[in-house]
């Protein structure tokens, strides 16, 4: 489905195993849509339908097999030459909204990302001398019917536990196992869609490297593309840890130096210290490498202190803003110049508008860049 919004066609796809554009009957109920790619709690969508009753004294449009629940969902916009998909999802959730007044009642679908298809069900079950990496690698392997087609982008672990020592097992369900193996090597997990149709899985340090994306610009005259901006820097948000390890042989026990987070390379001059301290309650009974690990874990799961809210005018600004890469901010001092991490982007469409709120975060003050990409 294509309709045109100031320059931008918004793109659906739905069906119940392959989707396939939207009929008419959909397109033209539709009236807005939401897109929240979400780098710390997953992605979701929510579209927005009015109801019209039919012959039969129903709403014509529940009667399409199109929305039924955990039918597939492809969401796009075409900005410019190039489509961009914002979601590949599943319908989850109904809410009807019924009225006296004709063309007043709605229909609100609400999705999640394809990672649902891994939370279904409990499984428990070893994995014998596998390293993590290749655990998450044979679990993915399972879904290449949502799109999901290898190579996946996980990173190699070096950890392969031994198993007179260690079974790694799994007592909940897929995504919450991958999931925990990313927290236990400091590590993210998500879902991504590539094109329509055909999804990626990331699974591995946050991505700070690469071409950063148009900057957010403001107090700029004619270049300014942001509608509101504001930050906050939070102090405690950082951690840092305490623990140690036993030697094997000399059964001596040694503490764990201070080690530095897995995001990198570093995105501000100036990084907020760590005023919390953790306990490595665990650590006493794990190797050195085990031990390590904990402690770069713990620190690279803790969040980051300083944050960037706002909104943007997607006319001016001319892309589509995507979660979990980089972009710059211009224009609001240098305290806060500089690279960000996009944590989260909503996409938010109706006829006529189309608005992208977004949160940024990094480690500290102070760009590291005298310039970002304009």
């Amino acid at each position: 489905m294509l309709t045109s919004l100031l320059g931008v066609r918004l793109i659906l796809w739905m069906g119940e195993i392959v989707p396939r554009p939207a009929p008419y009957e959909v397109t033209t109920a539709l009236t807005s849509v939401e897109v929240t790619n979400d780098s710390e709690n997953g992605d979701g969508f929510q579209i927005t339908f009015t109801l019209g009753k039919d012959k039969t004294r129903d709403y014509s449009l529940l009667q399409s097999s199109f929305l039924n629940p955990f039918s597939r969902v492809i969401i796009g916009v075409l900005l410019g030459v190039s489509p961009e998909v914002l979601i590949d999802g599943v319908i989850t959730h109904h809410q009807i909204t019924p009225s006296d007044e004709p063309g007043m009642s709605t229909l609100t679908v609400t999705g999640k990302d394809i990672s649902i298809m891994l939370d279904l069900e409990e499984r428990n079950e070893g994995f014998k001398n596998q390293p993590d990496f290749l655990i998450v690698n044979r679990i993915l392997a399972n879904y290449a019917q949502f799109g999901l087609i290898p190579p996946f982008q996980v990173t190699p672990t070096t950890d392969v536990p031994i198993e007179v020592q260690r079974v790694p097992r799994q007592f909940e369900t897929d995504l919450q196992f991958i999931q925990r193996l990313a927290r236990r090597n400091g590590f993210v997990f998500y879902i991504e869609p590539l094109t329509f149709g055909v999804n990626t899985a990331y699974w591995g340090p946050e991505t700070r490297v690469g071409v950063p994306q148009p900057a957010l610009t403001m107090n700029m005259g004619a270049y300014t593309n942001v509608t509101s901006l504001n930050f906050s820097n939070n102090s405690l948000a950082p951690v840092g840890t305490q623990g140690s390890f036993v030697e094997p042989i000399t059964k001596l026990s040694i503490p764990i130096p201070p080690l530095p987070s897995l995001r990198i390379p570093p995105l501000a001059g100036s990084s907020t210290q760590a005023r919390r301290k953790v306990l490595l309650r665990q650590s006493a009974n794990q190797n050195p490498a085990q031990a390590a690990q904990s402690a770069v874990s713990t620190v690279s799961n803790a969040p980051e202190p300083v944050r960037a809210e706002g909104e943007l005018d997607t006319v001016r600004y001319g892309n589509v803003l995507r979660s979990r890469r980089l972009v710059g901010v211009r224009g609001v001092g240098l305290s806060y110049d500089g690279n960000y991490y996009v944590r989260r982007v909503t996409h938010n469409i109706m006829r006529g508008e189309y608005k992208q709120r977004f949160t940024l975060s990094r480690e500290g003050t102070g760009a590291l860049l005298p310039v970002v990409r304009p």
